[in-house]
């Protein structure tokens, strides 16, 4: 019988800009309750990790917690992981990644975000110049999009853009 799966992470959602610490939510059970959460950088590298409670073998539960970076993230994009341990031979097992952008890495201090809808003519360079007042600041807006954006020379219009505020 197909049932859910060990953890289901319901914030952060995939792409999702993040503050520090990162707050994550969702549910699930897992052996004597116990899960693992680990925040890595861009490059692989891990930052931090901690244990968590999720409900309990046979039991579903919600949880919530926060997991630190310790300050700025190295890079502006990274991933949030959440994995139990085999009961049998302590491997890891389960994992589920999500993709996370750290806004204090793009702006410091990150209050969060606002929308904006690209026009023709608009360039990055020329949105950052508007809403930061330095167009060499696009970078900004490139990493908070990487979701959307591949190439920063190519936004178009009607694309709704995240702006780090």
């Amino acid at each position: 019988m197909p049932g859910f799966p060990v953890i289901s992470v319901r914030q952060p959602q995939p792409f999702d800009l993040v503050d520090e610490p990162v707050q994550v939510a969702g549910v699930g059970t897992a052996f004597e309750a116990v899960a693992n959460a680990r925040l890595r950088d861009g490059n692989g590298n891990e930052i931090t990790s901690i244990t968590i409670t999720v409900g309990g073998t046979g039991t579903w539960a919600n949880f919530n917690f926060s997991i630190s970076a310790g300050g700025v993230a190295p890079t502006p994009q990274g991933t949030l992981e959440l994995y139990t341990l085999s009961a049998k031979d302590g491997s890891e097992q389960g994992t589920i990644v999500i993709p996370v952008t750290f806004g204090p890495n793009l702006l410091n201090p990150y209050h969060g975000f606002a929308q904006y809808e690209v026009v023709s003519g608009d360039t990055l360079s020329a949105i950052a110049q508007t809403w930061y007042g330095n167009s060499a600041l696009w970078t900004r807006i490139f990493e908070a999009n990487r979701n959307q954006i591949t190439n920063p020379n190519l936004i178009f219009p009607g694309q709704v853009l995240r702006i780090p505020q």
